[in-house]
């Protein structure tokens, strides 16, 4: 038997070394070298499947020679999931979707290929077994029956049920339970999640069938395993959310294929995730009118503009030290802002509890809800309600100023169709703005002062 040994591993860029070093001579950064065992083999063959088409060898083509064409891709059935993607699926492509545990990235998976009839799709699961997945499918409405469930973590294994079953798409749940057996390491490890991954891009890219991959997360947020998994991948997708409440964001990280800046919105339901495509009429409360402490913003997440309602709740202080909370927002931005009132405009909060809410469970760091965010302090302050037909946006600087924001027609556009009578928006927006073509009377403001006076006379 071999004799074993050890080497260091980042698990940053995946450079190994024969000792601990605490900064990476590669990439540069520090304490991110991990403990790996590893036994010597028998020269292998690394982990390959066979081709389901001849391979044609690449030469060099100049650029005027290259013929660009739009690049296929295939429709998952889920309009959320096709904005994230830029469009669908694209064929041959490697997609790696993390969350935290209990988000749902396995029930969006695999409720996403249940509804498709056109496509057979191998379901490889490697922490379930096929009892658990069939109870799950149960609760999820579905249409077809073109789904094979495998229970393996292999990685040679499923490449011959692959070529069994000559698949449409494959799906890995998930990537940190696949070892291959050339690798003397555990599942999970840094050499045995960058080596399969490499080998299941080959087979992508050889094959042209598209493969998705789930993810685990660790506690500082960021898929578990090497930082080069992320390189590796066409497409990283990000499942956020709060466990405690009903919707769940699904970024785009990197996209080779389209923009990182869209996003979709799910509702987690009993029967599955429900996409949500008119976020602003499901965060919105029905009766806010007469309530003090409640603004609604017009925000933008990525390229996709909706109206949130922001929460606040100012009181006496019970302690000695007023307390300052804020749950989706930056609690820094709100102390920030909280000293402009003081200091610019002259409202006393020293002694006072300041408790912040964004409704929904979202957070939401676009600056834009700056100016809804200090009006809904002062709301509540004052023990004051805002008119019900009214929604603002803008940045709040440190003079005490309301600074440009972007994307300010898809704002205005938004308020309007959602019904909304009035909006408040920086002045500097104005400047080469047809305000014509809207119905909704807009309200340029150039200072925090200006705002309140509009507000509340």
């Amino acid at each position: 038997m071999a004799k074993e040994k050890t080497i260091y591993v980042c698990t940053y860029c995946g450079q190994d070394s024969p000792k601990w070093v605490g900064k990476c001579p590669s990439c540069g950064q520090w304490n991110t070298f991990v403990e790996e065992v590893v036994r010597p083999q028998a020269t292998k063959k690394n982990p390959t499947i066979e081709s389901f088409q001849d391979n044609k060898r690449n030469k060099p083509q100049y650029v005027h020679e290259i013929d660009v064409k739009e690049v296929p891709r295939i429709d998952l059935g889920d309009e959320e999931l096709n904005r994230v993607l830029g469009g669908g699926l694209v064929r041959g492509s490697l997609t790696l979707i993390g969350g935290e545990p209990g988000i749902g990235k396995s029930t969006l998976v695999l409720q996403t290929v249940l509804r498709l009839p056109d496509l057979k799709v191998l379901y490889v699961s490697g922490e379930e077994s096929v009892q658990q997945l069939k109870l799950r499918a149960d609760r999820i409405p579905h249409t077809t029956n073109n789904c094979a469930i495998v229970c393996e973590t292999s990685l040679e294994n499923i490449y011959t049920h692959i070529k069994n079953i000559a698949p449409d798409l494959v799906i890995i749940d998930s990537i940190q339970t696949i070892s291959s057996e050339t690798i003397e390491s555990s599942p999970g490890s840094i050499v045995q999640v960058r080596e399969c991954s490499a080998s299941i891009l080959k087979f992508a890219k050889e094959t042209g069938i598209p493969v998705l991959l789930i993810g685990h997360i660790n506690k500082e947020g960021s898929i578990a395993g090497p930082k080069v998994l992320e390189h590796i991948v066409d497409t990283v997708l990000q499942f956020d959310g709060d466990q405690h409440y009903l919707y769940r964001i699904l970024r785009s990280i990197k996209n080779r294929f389209g923009s990182t800046a869209e996003l979709g919105i799910y509702e987690m339901r009993q029967t599955g995730l429900r996409p949500v495509t008119n976020p602003s009429e499901l965060l919105l409360s029905k009766d806010i009118e007469g309530i003090s402490g409640i603004s609604i913003a017009c925000a933008i997440e990525g390229a996709r503009p909706f109206l949130i309602e922001v929460q606040a709740l100012v009181s006496s202080a019970a302690y000695g030290m007023p307390q300052r909370s804020a749950t989706g927002f930056d609690l820094k931005r709100m102390n920030m802002l909280l000293a402009v009132l003081e200091k610019r405009v002259g409202f006393k909060l020293m002694q006072k509890d300041v408790f912040l809410n964004i409704a929904g469970g979202l957070k939401v760091k676009d600056p834009a809800i700056d100016l809804p965010l200090i009006s809904a302090i002062l709301s509540s302050n004052i023990d004051t309600a805002i008119e019900s037909g009214i929604c603002m946006t803008g940045e709040v600087g440190l003079s005490g100023e309301i600074r440009p924001v972007n994307r300010i027609e898809q704002r205005i556009g938004e308020a309007e169709k959602l019904g909304f009578t009035e909006i408040l928006v920086p002045k500097q927006n104005l400047q080469g703005l047809d305000t014509k073509k809207f119905q909704i009377k807009i309200t340029p403001v150039r200072k925090v002062e200006e705002a309140f006076r509009v507000l509340f006379g």
